[in-house]
Protein backbone atom coordinates (compact mmCIF):
# COMPACT_ATOMS: atom_id res chain seq x y z
CA UNK A 1 0.00 0.00 0.00
CA UNK A 2 1.21 3.07 -0.88
CA UNK A 3 0.66 6.37 1.36
CA UNK A 4 0.15 8.27 -2.41
CA UNK A 5 -3.11 6.35 -2.58
CA UNK A 6 -4.33 7.62 0.77
CA UNK A 7 -3.22 11.49 0.61
CA UNK A 8 -3.50 13.90 -2.23
CA UNK A 9 -1.73 17.40 -2.48
CA UNK A 10 -4.92 19.11 -1.63
CA UNK A 11 -5.17 17.02 1.62
CA UNK A 12 -1.64 18.79 2.98
CA UNK A 13 -1.39 21.13 5.37
CA UNK A 14 2.15 22.43 5.17
CA UNK A 15 1.83 25.11 7.90
CA UNK A 16 -0.83 24.88 10.36
CA UNK A 17 -1.56 26.64 12.69
CA UNK A 18 -3.28 25.18 16.50
CA UNK A 19 -3.24 25.66 19.96
CA UNK A 20 -4.42 22.66 21.59
CA UNK A 21 -4.87 19.52 20.65
CA UNK A 22 -8.82 20.12 20.54
CA UNK A 23 -8.12 22.16 17.99
CA UNK A 24 -5.68 20.47 15.95
CA UNK A 25 -8.26 17.85 15.60
CA UNK A 26 -11.39 20.24 14.71
CA UNK A 27 -9.15 21.55 12.00
CA UNK A 28 -8.36 18.29 10.81
CA UNK A 29 -12.20 17.24 10.50
CA UNK A 30 -12.32 20.27 8.80
CA UNK A 31 -10.35 19.61 5.67
CA UNK A 32 -11.48 16.25 5.85
CA UNK A 33 -14.92 16.93 5.93
CA UNK A 34 -14.21 19.19 2.46
CA UNK A 35 -12.39 16.03 1.10
CA UNK A 36 -14.85 13.30 1.86
CA UNK A 37 -18.43 15.13 1.74
CA UNK A 38 -19.13 14.16 4.99
CA UNK A 39 -20.68 16.46 7.94
CA UNK A 40 -17.69 17.80 9.70
CA UNK A 41 -19.06 17.24 13.21
CA UNK A 42 -19.16 13.57 12.61
CA UNK A 43 -15.88 13.09 11.17
CA UNK A 44 -14.60 15.54 14.54
CA UNK A 45 -16.66 13.06 17.02
CA UNK A 46 -14.92 10.38 15.47
CA UNK A 47 -12.04 10.89 15.92
CA UNK A 48 -12.35 12.59 19.47
CA UNK A 49 -13.87 9.20 20.66
CA UNK A 50 -11.04 7.16 19.18
CA UNK A 51 -8.88 9.76 21.45
CA UNK A 52 -10.57 9.18 24.49
CA UNK A 53 -9.65 5.07 24.39
CA UNK A 54 -5.76 6.62 24.20
CA UNK A 55 -3.34 8.57 22.51
CA UNK A 56 -2.69 8.54 18.72
CA UNK A 57 0.58 10.42 19.50
CA UNK A 58 2.95 7.54 18.83
CA UNK A 59 5.89 9.47 19.82
CA UNK A 60 8.91 11.41 17.89
CA UNK A 61 6.70 14.38 17.27
CA UNK A 62 3.78 11.87 15.25
CA UNK A 63 0.27 11.51 15.82
CA UNK A 64 -1.66 9.68 13.85
CA UNK A 65 -5.60 9.79 14.84
CA UNK A 66 -7.82 7.61 13.05
CA UNK A 67 -11.64 6.19 12.85
CA UNK A 68 -13.79 4.65 10.71
CA UNK A 69 -17.05 6.22 9.59
CA UNK A 70 -19.69 4.93 7.31
CA UNK A 71 -20.17 7.57 4.74
CA UNK A 72 -16.46 7.06 4.36
CA UNK A 73 -16.20 5.82 0.13
CA UNK A 74 -12.21 4.76 0.64
CA UNK A 75 -9.29 5.16 3.26
CA UNK A 76 -8.63 8.98 2.49
CA UNK A 77 -5.67 10.67 4.27
CA UNK A 78 -5.38 14.59 5.74
CA UNK A 79 -1.90 15.29 6.73
CA UNK A 80 -0.93 18.78 8.67
CA UNK A 81 2.95 19.99 9.70
CA UNK A 82 2.58 22.24 12.57
CA UNK A 83 4.41 25.45 13.29
CA UNK A 84 4.50 25.04 16.62
CA UNK A 85 4.55 21.81 18.16
CA UNK A 86 1.25 21.09 20.99
CA UNK A 87 0.46 18.57 23.75
CA UNK A 88 -1.10 15.65 22.60
CA UNK A 89 -0.56 13.56 25.24
CA UNK A 90 1.64 11.17 23.23
CA UNK A 91 3.16 7.98 24.23
CA UNK A 92 6.92 9.77 24.73
CA UNK A 93 5.36 12.82 26.05
CA UNK A 94 6.64 14.90 23.67
CA UNK A 95 4.52 17.50 21.45
CA UNK A 96 3.24 16.86 18.27
CA UNK A 97 4.36 18.38 15.21
CA UNK A 98 3.48 15.79 12.58
CA UNK A 99 -0.25 14.85 12.29
CA UNK A 100 -1.90 12.03 9.81
CA UNK A 101 -5.60 12.11 9.93
CA UNK A 102 -6.87 8.44 8.30
CA UNK A 103 -10.11 8.21 7.92
CA UNK A 104 -11.92 4.48 6.82
CA UNK A 105 -15.19 3.07 5.81
CA UNK A 106 -16.71 1.06 8.38
CA UNK A 107 -15.83 -2.27 6.91
CA UNK A 108 -12.17 -1.30 6.22
CA UNK A 109 -10.61 -3.97 8.24
CA UNK A 110 -7.25 -5.00 7.49
CA UNK A 111 -7.02 -2.37 4.83
CA UNK A 112 -7.29 -0.12 7.74
CA UNK A 113 -4.53 -1.69 9.71
CA UNK A 114 -2.36 -1.93 6.64
CA UNK A 115 -2.71 1.94 6.00
CA UNK A 116 -2.13 2.84 9.47
CA UNK A 117 0.82 0.22 9.60
CA UNK A 118 2.10 1.83 6.34
CA UNK A 119 1.70 5.61 7.88
CA UNK A 120 3.92 4.83 10.89
CA UNK A 121 6.52 2.98 9.14
CA UNK A 122 6.81 6.21 7.02
CA UNK A 123 6.79 8.24 10.33
CA UNK A 124 9.58 6.32 11.56
CA UNK A 125 11.86 7.10 8.85
CA UNK A 126 14.07 9.84 10.39
CA UNK A 127 15.62 10.92 7.36
CA UNK A 128 12.14 11.77 5.74
CA UNK A 129 10.43 13.21 8.90
CA UNK A 130 13.29 15.59 8.83
CA UNK A 131 12.32 16.20 5.22
CA UNK A 132 8.90 16.47 5.77
CA UNK A 133 9.99 19.07 8.80
CA UNK A 134 12.28 21.30 6.41
CA UNK A 135 9.65 22.14 3.94
CA UNK A 136 6.21 23.95 3.75
CA UNK A 137 5.51 22.61 0.06
CA UNK A 138 2.76 20.48 -0.31
CA UNK A 139 3.52 18.98 -2.75
CA UNK A 140 6.82 18.09 -1.78
CA UNK A 141 5.17 16.78 1.69
CA UNK A 142 3.13 14.43 -0.04
CA UNK A 143 6.20 13.26 -2.15
CA UNK A 144 7.93 12.45 0.45
CA UNK A 145 5.31 10.63 2.00
CA UNK A 146 4.75 8.94 -0.80
CA UNK A 147 8.20 7.75 -1.70
CA UNK A 148 9.02 3.68 -0.45
CA UNK A 149 12.35 3.58 0.94
CA UNK A 150 13.99 0.15 -0.05
CA UNK A 151 14.42 -1.00 3.05
CA UNK A 152 10.83 -0.74 4.05
CA UNK A 153 8.75 -1.49 1.27
CA UNK A 154 6.31 -3.55 2.04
Amino acid sequence: MDLSDLIDVPAIMPALRANSKKQLLQLLAEKAAKLTGLPEREVFDTILQRERLGSTGVGNGVAIPHGKLAGVKRITGVFARLETPVDFEALDDQPVDLVFLLLAPEGAGADHLKALSRIARVLRDSDTVAKVRGTQDAAAIQALLSQTPASHAA
